[in-house]
Parts: C-alpha cells; sequence; structure tokens
C-alpha cells in the first residue's frame, strides 16, 4: 500500500498538475494530451532512430551548415544530443502517462510538459524541412537501415506487444460494449501487421553465408583517411596506406589561375576557408596561383576542429605533421601511387566563374607527364570522356546506372554510384555481369556490413582504419534460421497474450463475485439490524 502512494504521489508530480477536480471539457483536453505525448514518443524515437542512420553522412551536414554560418562546429553532434535527450523524456513522460493509468489516476498534463512538446515539434519539423530542402537524397538512407535492422525492430516490436497487451486487455475488460470492438479491431489489426512484417523484410545479410562466396569489398580512401589526418593532404593519403591498405585513392582536382592541378574538394564560394588559413594570409577570389596555395595551411583546422572526434587517435609527433600540412599538387599524390602501386579516382572541378574551360586537357597532360601506369588512372569526371580515351589508356569509369549501354559499347566494366542507388538484387546482376560496382560515401559498419552482403566491388569511405579491420560482416542469417526464430518469436508472444487475457477475464469474474457476496451479505446485515430494533 505504502509503495502504490509512493508511485502515485511521485508519478502525479511528474505528469500533472495535482488539481483535484476537472470538468468534462478539460478531461478530453487530458485525453487528447495523453495521446500527443503517446504519438511525440512514437515520433521521437522513429525520428531519433533517423538521425543515427544519417550519423553515416554526418560530414556533409556539417559542410552544408558551415556554408551557412561560416562557423566550424560538430552540427551533427549537437542535434544528435537534442533529440536523444527529447526522445527520452518524451519516452519518460510515456511511462508515467501508463503509471497513472494502471494506478487509475486522472491525466492532466502539465503545462511545462506542453510547452516542451511543441518545442520538441518545431525543432523536429525544421529539422525535416531542411533535409528536404538541401539535402533530400537522405532520405533514402531510411529504407536502405531498415534491410539491415528491421529482423531486430520485428523482434523487439513483438516485444513491446506483449508487454502492452495486459494494459490494453484490462482496458478491454472495463470499458463498455460499444467501445469493445474498436479496441479489439485496432489491436487486432496492429498485431497482425507486427506479427506478419517479416513476409515484407528482405535483407542481402540473410543469406547462408556457406553457400555465397562473399569477398570483402575494397577500400577507397576518400580523400585519404580523413578521421586519421586532415583531407585531401599527403599525410592523409599516406595515412590510408600505412593504416587502411587502400586500393584506390579518392580525391577531388581542381586548377589553379596558372594551371597546375591541385587537390580541393570544395569549389563553391569561398572555397578554401573550411580547410585552410586563407582568411587568415591573403583576400582572394575565385582564381589563386598555385604559389598562393602552397603558402596556406591545410591542416590546423583540423586539429582545432576534430570533425570527425578522431584526433586523440594522433600521438604528438602526428599531431604536429598534421598542423603543418599544406595543399598538395596532383603531381604529388601521382608519385606517391606510383610507389605504392595504388589507383587513384577523383572528380574534376572548376572554381565558380573560372574562365578557362580546358581542364580535362590540363588534367591528362599532368598525369601522362607523370609516367604512371594508364591502368592506375580511374577516370571519372564525364565531360571531354572521348577526348581521354583518345589520347590514354585510363580505365574509364561510370557514375549512372542508365550508362551501362554506354560502358558495353566502350568495354567499360566500372560503376561508381551512391550508396543508395542500387538494391541488393541489382547490385548481385551487375556483379555476374562481370561488372565492378563501387559505392560511395561508406562511413558506418552497418552500412559496409550490409553492402559487403549485398556483393559490392569495393566502397569509399572515411572510416577505412576500422573497415580494414573486420574480417566478415557484422551478422548474417540464413533464411531458413531466420523463418525459425520468427515463428517461434510470434507463436511465444501468441500464447503469452492468451494466458494473460484468460487470467483478466478468470480476475474480473471472480471480483465480480466477491462483489456481489459482499453485498448480498450487507443486506442480509441490515435485515438483522432491522428486526433486532423491532423486537
Amino acid at each position: 500500500m505504502a509503495l502504490g502512494r509512493c508511485c502515485r504521489g511521485f508519478s502525479r508530480a511528474f505528469f500533472s498538475c495535482c488539481r483535484e477536480k476537472q470538468r468534462d471539457n478539460e478531461s478530453k483536453r487530458s485525453t487528447c494530451w495523453c495521446v500527443m505525448v503517446t504519438v511525440m514518443a512514437l515520433i521521437s524515437v522513429c525520428w531519433l532512430y533517423i538521425w543515427l542512420v544519417i550519423f553515416n553522412d554526418r560530414d556533409d551536414f556539417n559542410t552544408l551548415l558551415f556554408s551557412l554560418l561560416h562557423k566550424h562546429m560538430n552540427y551533427f553532434m549537437v542535434a544528435m544530443i537534442i533529440f536523444a535527450l527529447f526522445a527520452s523524456y518524451c519516452l519518460l513522460l510515456l511511462l508515467f502517462a501508463l503509471v497513472q493509468v494502471v494506478l487509475r489516476e486522472n491525466l492532466d498534463l502539465h503545462w511545462i510538459h506542453k510547452a516542451l512538446i511543441c518545442v520538441g515539434v518545431v525543432l523536429i519539423v525544421a529539422m525535416i524541412v531542411v533535409m528536404t530542402l538541401k539535402q533530400p537524397e537522405e532520405w533514402h538512407i531510411v529504407p536502405l537501415s531498415l534491410q539491415y535492422t528491421a529482423p531486430f525492430l520485428q523482434f523487439g516490436a513483438v516485444g513491446a506487444l506483449t508487454l502492452l497487451s495486459w494494459l490494453v486487455f484490462r482496458t478491454f475488460n472495463q470499458v463498455q460494449e460499444k467501445s469493445k470492438f474498436l479496441i479489439a479491431a485496432s489491436f487486432l489489426i496492429l498485431s497482425a501487421f507486427i506479427y506478419l512484417s517479416p513476409l515484407l523484410i528482405h535483407s542481402p545479410c540473410l543469406i547462408d553465408i556457406k553457400e555465397l562466396n562473399l569477398t570483402k569489398p575494397d577500400l577507397w580512401g576518400h580523400r585519404g583517411a580523413p578521421m586519421l589526418a586532415p583531407e585531401n593532404t599527403m599525410m592523409s593519403f599516406e595515412r590510408s596506406v600505412t593504416e587502411c591498405n587502400v586500393k584506390v585513392f579518392e580525391t577531388d582536382v581542381q586548377l589553379s589561375k596558372d594551371r597546375i592541378p591541385f587537390l580541393m574538394h570544395d569549389h563553391e564560394g569561398e572555397f578554401l576557408k573550411r580547410t585552410t588559413n586563407v582568411t587568415q594570409k591573403i583576400s582572394y577570389g575565385n582564381e589563386v596561383d598555385m604559389s598562393t596555395l602552397k603558402s596556406l595551411n591545410a591542416g590546423k583546422w583540423f586539429i582545432e576542429n576534430d570533425p570527425f572526434q578522431t584526433v586523440h587517435l594522433l600521438n604528438k609527433s602526428q599531431r604536429k605533421t598534421a598542423e603543418t600540412q599544406t595543399i598538395p599538387e596532383l603531381k604529388d599524390l601521382l608519385d606517391l601511387a606510383k610507389r605504392h602501386n595504388i589507383s587513384i579516382i577523383f572528380d574534376l572541378y572548376r572554381p565558380e566563374n573560372c574562365s578557362k574551360t580546358n581542364d580535362t586537357e590540363d588534367t591528362v597532360k599532368e598525369i601522362l607527364d607523370s609516367g604512371i601506369n594508364h591502368e592506375l588512372i580511374y577516370w571519372l569526371p564525364p565531360q571531354n570522356r572521348e577526348y581521354v580515351m583518345k589520347t590514354s589508356n585510363f580505365i574509364q569509369v561510370y557514375t549512372n546506372i542508365n550508362e551501362t549501354e554506354e560502358m558495353s559499347a566502350q568495354n567499360g566494366t566500372h560503376l561508381n554510384v551512391k550508396y543508395s542507388d542500387l538494391p541488393a538484387d541489382e547490385i548481385r546482376n551487375l556483379r555476374k555481369d562481370g561488372f565492378k560496382v563501387n559505392m560511395y560515401v561508406v562511413n558506418e559498419r552497418w552500412m559496409f556490413s550490409l553492402l559487403w552482403c549485398a556483393g559490392v566491388s569495393s566502397v569509399t569511405t572515411n572510416n577505412c582504419q576500422v573497415f580494414s579491420k573486420m574480417e566478415q560482416p557484422d551478422w548474417t542469417m540464413a533464411p531458413s534460421v531466420y523463418r525459425t526464430l520468427w515463428i517461434s518469436v510470434d507463436a511465444a508472444s501468441i500464447l503469452i497474450m492468451i494466458a494473460v487475457f484468460v487470467y483478466q477475464r478468470k480476475t474480473k469474474r471472480s471480483h465480480h463475485r466477491e462483489g456481489r457476496i459482499n453485498t448480498f451479505d450487507g443486506l442480509e446485515l441490515l435485515l438483522y439490524f432491522n428486526r433486532h430494533q423491532k423486537t
């Protein structure tokens, strides 16, 4: 009894306004707010899940906000902490609401909770709008992630449904006959969806690994090893060799004002501001000569801002080396590739309003003059591809699945696409037809494992130091084993819910009989006293 009073008082203090009386319209509003708590708990958890899977592209998000705010900060982690706190708060609020339902307390949400829920809704809606307008392709990662997590989410949903069935059955036994049909229909529809959802789950990791010969995808270092050194610097590419054993250097090439190819990704607006100290050194336009570029520091930003929270992995000597990095020329990377027999693939960019248009010719000339083996160059830029094929024997890499006919006509066998562009079945069909499929940019273990199961040839990654240590996908499961688990878990849940329903029905009937007996005894006692008074 004391414990019950304690729980009742604590939940009422946390959840409610602690008013003794409620009018009918206020009771209805309270019910609506409690429904809102339930809905917001579901929405906040779903949004947190989305944010966790988008963590793969956190660098793109931070770069986007840097371009808008011109200030280095790990914006993604700040947003994740806020969303995680909000989801935890909504779940705690829902828990106390359920406690009050169990204790048969009136539900009246405190105005502070109402305000915080409204703030959370505004934040989530604002983030959805920003993603939809600025990075709409990020939504594609959600169905892709479900291919990896859906089997386990279904098991968790079955467990949650089983636990909540006690409250649903108790409510069903207490409400009027008119409401019972609605409760029963809703619960049965939800249960059927959860129990049968594995029929809709198709994951490339649901395979018998003994029957399928899966070779580990090769690793392509995205701008080197940007978690271990400043991106697109010689230190970054050198560490991608020593720490990750990458097979291909992925980089970005632009041409300076004096027509020298150099390595730099950003090419719009103040394209040097994010990764160099250009604002402290010079005032510049869209075109800068190579000597000026060489004078800029391209490493201090990495140490000071720690974009991937990995600076702690560097020792004192490595930090000092990182702080002194400069912008490399393309020929520097060509020399490194020749020494280690590693291939190079790159995007070819031009700064905004650049007046020159012969970037392809100048870049090809730089490569040819280096004396590197042509088969080590993966040519990706689509512009002037015919010129490149006439003047060299570079391996041609295509960026669109719709280019397969052109690839076949030109004897091309390499495809480079975003991780969400191809389903697993299509990847496997392309591999069977002799094509090599590379996917970018893959940074999280779950996505690398998923694409490994799908059979990709290689992945472009920032996280090569982690992937290089993986010996197999994080999980695989034979379809027959999954079906057995699915049926067993569903059957156990159904049996438990039947037992709970039967127990509650018996308990209700027992209480009903006891109530009738107590009422009968009370009447007998009253009649006895009446007779006694008469005598």
